[in-house]
């Protein structure tokens, strides 16, 4: 990303949220401002460009990080995720009423931290709204398998990690049954996802149909003959049409 992603920390344990802080920072995200409580919070909203809110929901004032999560939804087209040591029942169901695109119990580690945001961020920017998130998909993980995309870079999940891979380093990718296998320079992906509904995710003037099976990077095609094109050594078979939009690329 050409900009640190900003973050707000909302928390009114001083010692978590400088350890949060530096986790963050650490990382590689720009904590705007580190607050306690729900006024504060607001002012920073106002007066600052944020990418993201962390925010505790019980909090040193009448105000609760619930109160703060309404006031972002109606106010603020920005991702927020509820940092609590409360997982009971009751305060999730409280929380959900504000949908939040996630909830991290404490403790947690640097990388449950790291995963939340990106993820958060991924979905928020790029998920069609028409359906509320529940809670229970947050939880899971397994909802964001082929769904999370950013501007620059699209995740992709292997084993219990979630990798960011940019759409430069995709060489191809080649439908086999239910699954995608996405190639990069030096990895494979299992993605679980038809080939047509990821091509959508990609950038229009980079990934092509090559065939029915293909969806290529056009960037890193090394050669072309009138039935395959290859790319680092892999020979994919090409469709007429797609033939015919290579060569008179060459020749525009």
């Amino acid at each position: 990303m050409e900009h640190p992603i900003k973050i707000l920390i909302v928390e009114d344990n001083v010692i978590i949220a400088d350890d949060m802080q530096s986790m963050l920072e650490e990382i590689g995200y720009e904590v705007v401002d580190n607050v306690i409580v729900y006024e504060q919070a607001i002012e920073v909203l106002k007066n600052n460009h944020v990418d993201l809110v962390l925010i505790d929901i019980i909090l040193a004032s009448d105000k609760t990080g619930i109160d703060l999560g309404k006031h972002i939804r109606e106010h603020y087209n920005i991702p927020f995720i509820f940092v609590t040591s409360n997982s009971d029942k009751a305060t999730v169901e409280n929380a959900k009423t504000v949908k939040p695109d996630g909830y991290l119990v404490k403790p947690f580690e640097q990388q449950d931290l790291y995963t939340s945001i990106e993820i958060a961020l991924s979905n928020f920017n790029y998920s069609k709204k028409s359906e509320s998130k529940d809670m229970g998909a947050s939880a899971d993980g397994d909802a964001f398998m082929s769904n999370s995309v950013l501007k620059d870079s699209i995740f992709v999940k292997k084993q219990h990690l979630y990798y960011r891979i940019q759409f430069g380093d995709i060489q191809f990718i080649k439908a086999d049954n239910v699954y995608l296998e996405v190639n990069t320079v030096d990895k494979k992906f299992l993605v679980r996802s038809p080939l047509k509904d990821y091509l959508e995710k990609l950038p229009k003037n980079k990934f092509y149909r090559a065939h029915k099976s293909y969806i290529v990077n056009v960037d890193h095609i090394d050669a072309i003959n009138s039935k395959d094109i290859m790319i680092n050594n892999t020979l994919i078979p090409i469709s007429k049409d797609f033939k015919e939009f290579i060569i008179s690329s060459m020749n525009s």
